[in-house]
């Protein structure tokens, strides 16, 4: 019941966590809510909801090959129902407070026989605390909100030589990334990737150009044809194609045979699909696949497309063509970011439906609270999507938000959902 009450009083936020190569490693896994119900996920009290939730939403399928980092209290520490936990898909976070006693360092020692990962929080030097728990974790979190510029270097330098990964919390830019990893971090937590310096007037690549008038014939009912020969005069993409087509009939087992010409290939991708391919290769031109598990912002640009796919479904449960353009919405909404240009301009150059630019530009219609919606939702702004989800039509609620983060998610990692 606890459980139940949770997931549809509290948030099920997410921060990324990147690697040295910033590709996606995991996600820091917390409830956050305005009321007093639901407590800050990395608080005492929240811990067993928090995991109970993990396992109710299929968290476990849904992250993939990414860990997710959970902060275990010391109450929860010691039930048995923490053992629920798959110890190859999580990293339990140590919220203790004070010098460990000797139950607790036993428990933390058979959790790692079990196979579990142990990392501990909030660690600001070598004392009492972290003398003892030092052999027994693989992690070590930094808070730089809580570390200067100097005491960061000397954080750091005392566990240089241990066999520990340093993970670095809140890291609000990419000179705080680099400077972390001059340091020797190896995983940063926060959404650093995310931020870019817009500038009005910047030129597209040629790559970027390409792109873009083949999302416009996509995006158009011209005959196949044109749309072949514009691949022509892009070989690279045109073998990209084959390969993405060749790699979907494998593992869907639509295709007796691999697909070798082009407009066959364009035929059985769909002009559907073949405008999101396209889209999200806009955010990584130099992507074969634009996989999003190796890149941090396609990630959040599939994850955005998918989850305003979903939330339309439930608000306007018949209207397709709105779901279409929900996905396409949320893969441009991080187009500003990939290529340093404003909205507006970039909507100067591809074609896109009325509705699709005013949720872009204005965050104007459904498509636009929507929108408007997963900006809050990705800044664990908990009254931002409270005051948005009231305004919403239909029958939308914290837990619609959370269980439509895990099919996307499953989806993302390819699942069926």
């Amino acid at each position: 019941m606890m459980t139940e009450q949770f997931l549809k009083n509290a948030f099920l936020f997410r921060q990324p966590i990147l690697n040295r190569q910033q590709e996606l490693a995991g996600y820091q896994l917390s409830f956050l809510s305005n009321d007093a119900l639901a407590a800050d996920g990395n608080s005492p009290g929240a811990s067993a909801p928090l995991c109970a939730a993990y396992s109710e939403l299929g968290m476990r399928s849904a992250l993939g090959n990414a860990c997710a980092f959970i902060g275990i209290d010391a109450g929860f520490l010691h039930q048995e129902a923490i053992e629920l936990l798959p110890p190859e898909g999580v990293v339990l976070e140590l919220l203790l407070d004070g010098v460990p006693d000797k139950t607790t360092l036993r428990r933390c020692q058979d959790l790692r026989a079990r196979g579990y990962s142990l990392a501990l929080t909030d660690y600001r030097g070598i004392d009492d605390r972290s003398r003892l728990l030092l052999p027994m974790v693989e992690v070590i979190k930094i808070d730089l909100h809580g570390a200067g510029e100097g005491q960061l270097g000397d954080l750091a330098g005392s566990l240089r030589h241990l066999p520990i990964k340093l993970l670095a919390q809140h890291v609000d830019s990419r000179e705080q990334m680099e400077r972390c990893r001059s340091l020797g971090f190896d995983l940063f937590q926060g959404r650093y990737f995310a931020q870019a310096e817009i500038v009005s007037g910047r030129r597209l690549s040629a790559s970027q150009a390409a792109l873009i008038r083949l999302i416009n014939l996509v995006g158009r009912d011209v005959d196949t044809a044109l749309i072949e020969d514009a691949f022509k005069h892009e070989p690279a993409l045109t073998l990209n194609l084959l390969r993405v087509v060749n790699a979907v009939g494998h593992r869907g087992n639509r295709f007796a045979q691999p697909v070798t010409s082009l407009r066959h290939a364009i035929t059985l991708l769909g002009r559907r699909q073949l405008q999101r391919w396209l889209s999200l290769l806009m955010l990584a031109p130099g992507s074969a696949t634009a996989d999003p598990a190796r890149s941090p912002l396609l990630q959040v640009a599939a994850l955005r497309g998918r989850m305003m796919e979903l939330l339309v479904e439930v608000g306007q449960p018949r209207d397709q063509k709105l779901a279409d353009l929900a996905f396409l919405t949320g893969i441009l909404s991080m187009m500003p970011i990939a290529l340093g240009l404003p909205i507006d301009e970039i909507l100067e150059q591809i074609a896109v439906e009325r509705e699709v630019r005013s949720a872009l530009c204005r965050h104007d219609g459904l498509l636009g609270k929507l929108l408007a919606l997963l900006d809050r939702f990705d800044g664990d702004d908990a009254a931002g999507c409270d005051q948005l989800l009231s305004a919403l039509p239909g029958h939308f609620d914290r837990h619609t938000l959370n269980r439509c983060l895990s099919v996307a998610l499953r989806w993302l990692n390819g699942g069926s959902e």
